[in-house]
């Protein structure tokens, strides 16, 4: 998934708007975008209208869900399990056993609706919370559920928890907190063996800091940028899709390794390359979806 679209679940015109732009996913979202008084109209707002859809094709669908400590999780779920959402994004996770939390949720809900079990997945944004963020270590293969998907991150609610003014200096660089969060999501996904997605950019009318954004997460490692707007959809998806040019090189350095028999390094144009790079080009085909 390159882009993941935010949408608020308890407006119909928005929820269209949203499906028809473009977005590899679309986020139907029942928590921050949604007044606390306005919780059951969106519920039943985005219930029905992903029933309608059932049999459309378009994007992957997952429905961000109020956190565990919301006590409003398990309506949530109720109304959106209906629906047989490809996912579910767990907001505030404060360690990986939040995400098991959840996994136990959704498989008594996957039996209530017939959904085959294991089937519904989770993205988890990892750093909403200081406990959150000094817990990333708790994201490792060895102790992660097989849902999860994706981890994410986020800066506005980290800020509000721990009194940040901003989260960017006067240049528009996320001050030392934020850099840390972002880093250890990379990590955390790495560790986990699963897609680190990178945060909101928050001024949709900014194409260029948008672009130069994605085109900096996008070198770090992050496979997908989640968007607040449909107009920020085509800029994600432009720059998490790998160019001709690294598809090319890429198909290169595989067929070098193959061809010397795989070995540690071998050289192409004058270049030494090593195992890392037959990694790199390994994972870049797969995500422009042409692994042979």
């Amino acid at each position: 998934m390159r882009s993941l679209l935010f949408v608020p679940g308890d407006s119909e015109k928005k929820l269209e708007k949203g499906f028809g732009s473009g977005a590899d996913c679309v986020i139907v979202d029942l928590e921050d975008s949604v007044a606390l008084a306005n919780k059951a109209t969106a519920r039943a707002i985005a219930a029905g209208f992903l029933a309608a859809r059932n049999q459309v094709a378009g994007p992957r669908i997952y429905i961000r869900v109020n956190d565990l400590a919301s006590g409003l999780i398990d309506d949530d779920l109720g109304a959106a399990m209906a629906a047989r959402p490809d996912g579910i994004m767990l907001p505030k996770a404060n360690s990986s056993a939040d995400a098991m939390h959840l996994s136990a949720k959704l498989r008594v809900h996957e039996v209530e609706n017939g959904i085959p079990d294991g089937s519904t997945a989770i993205l988890a944004i990892m750093t909403e919370t200081a406990a959150g963020l000094l817990a990333a270590s708790t994201w490792g293969a060895t102790n992660r559920t097989p849902r999860l998907a994706g981890l994410t991150w986020g800066a506005e609610d980290l800020s509000a928890v721990i009194g940040a003014h901003a989260t960017r200096d006067a240049e528009g660089r996320y001050t030392d907190v934020f850099r840390h969060a972002r880093t250890m999501t990379i990590l955390a996904a790495s560790a986990c063996d699963v897609a680190a997605i990178d945060t909101v950019f928050v001024n949709f009318r900014d194409e260029a800091g948008l672009r130069h954004e994605c085109a900096d997460a996008e070198r770090d490692g992050f496979t997908g940028k989640m968007a607040i707007h449909p107009v920020q959809v085509p800029i994600i998806n432009e720059a998490f899709t790998p160019s001709a040019q690294a598809v090319e090189h890429a198909q290169s350095v595989i067929e070098a390794f193959e061809n010397a028999g795989n070995p540690g390094v071998v050289a192409i144009d004058g270049k030494m390359y090593d195992r890392p790079h037959l990694t790199r080009a390994t994972r870049l085909l797969a995500r422009a979806g042409v692994l042979r």
